[in-house]
C-alpha cells in the first residue's frame, strides 16, 4: 500500500505505575486521505500523533509505503506538525516563519523565497511576509502555521487541534479552508479533534479514540 500504516502501536509513559496511553492502535491512511481522529481529553490522541512523528516513543510498527520509519529521526520522516497554538517563532516574520523547515532543508534562497510566496499566496496571506507574528490574529496564525508545515512538502501532516483555539465561526470556516488546502496540495493527513463537525468538515474518514484504544 502507499501511505501510512500503524500495526498494535502502543505508547507506555514510565511513572509509578507506567501510564499506558495508547493501547494497540492498528489503522491505515491512504496517500491523500485526509482523516480525523476524534475523542474526549485525555483518550490518547495526541500521544498517538506524537508517536506517528517520532516525538513520543512506541512500541510496534510506524510504515511509510510498506517502509518501517518506526525508528527513523523525526527530521528524516519527511512528517510536518501542526499544534494548537501554531508554535510560530516570534522573533521571526511571517516569511520567516514559513521559510525555516526551507532553510534547514538548505534550499537555496531565491528558491526559497518564490516557494515561500507561493505558500503565502495559498493560505490567502499574500503581502503578509514582513509582518510580525504579534501583529497577526488567530487565524492568520494558525494561517502561517499551516504554510510553515506544507512549505517542506510533507509525505504526511499531522494538525494537533489545530483550531481549538479559535471561536466557534471563525473555527468553521477556518476548518472548510484548511481542508480545501490539503486538498489542493494532494497532502496526506490526520487531524486531532475533540468536535466531530469539524472532523466530518476536514476528513473522509473520522477514526473514534477512547481509553487509548480506536473503537471499531
Amino acid at each position: 500500500m502507499t501511505g501510512l500504516e500503524l500495526r498494535g502501536v502502543t505508547v507506555t509513559y514510565p511513572g509509578h505505575p507506567p501510564v499506558t496511553a495508547v493501547r494497540d492502535v492498528s489503522m491505515t491512511v491512504e496517500a491523500g486521505e485526509i482523516v480525523a481522529l476524534v475523542g474526549p481529553s485525555g483518550c490518547g490522541k495526541s500521544s498517538l500523533l506524537g508517536a506517528i512523528a517520532g516525538v513520543v516513543q512506541c512500541t510496534g510498527l510506524v510504515m511509510w509505503d510498506g517502509e518501517d520509519v518506526s525508528t527513523t529521526p523525526v527530521h528524516v520522516r519527511g512528517f510536518g506538525l501542526v499544534f494548537q497554538d501554531g508554535a510560530l517563532f516570534p522573533h521571526r516574520t511571517v516569511a520567516g516563519n514559513v521559510a525555516f523547515g526551507l532553510e534547514m532543508a538548505g534550499m537555496p534562497r531565491a528558491e526559497r523565497r518564490a516557494r515561500v510566496a507561493e505558500f503565502l499566496e495559498l493560505v490567502r496571506l499574500p503581502g503578509y511576509g514582513a509582518r510580525r507574528i504579534t501583529e497577526l490574529s488567530g487565524g492568520e496564525r494558525q494561517r502561517v502555521a499551516l504554510a510553515r508545515s506544507l512549505a517542506p512538502h510533507p509525505r504526511l501532516l499531522l494538525l494537533d487541534e489545530p483550531l481549538s483555539s479559535l471561536d466557534a465561526e471563525l473555527r468553521e470556516a477556518l476548518a472548510a479552508e484548511v481542508r480545501d488546502i490539503l486538498l489542493a496540495t494532494g497532502t496526506t493527513a490526520i487531524v486531532v479533534t475533540h468536535d466531530r463537525a469539524e472532523a466530518a468538515a476536514m476528513s473522509s474518514q473520522i477514526f473514534t479514540m477512547r481509553d487509548g484504544r480506536l473503537l471499531p
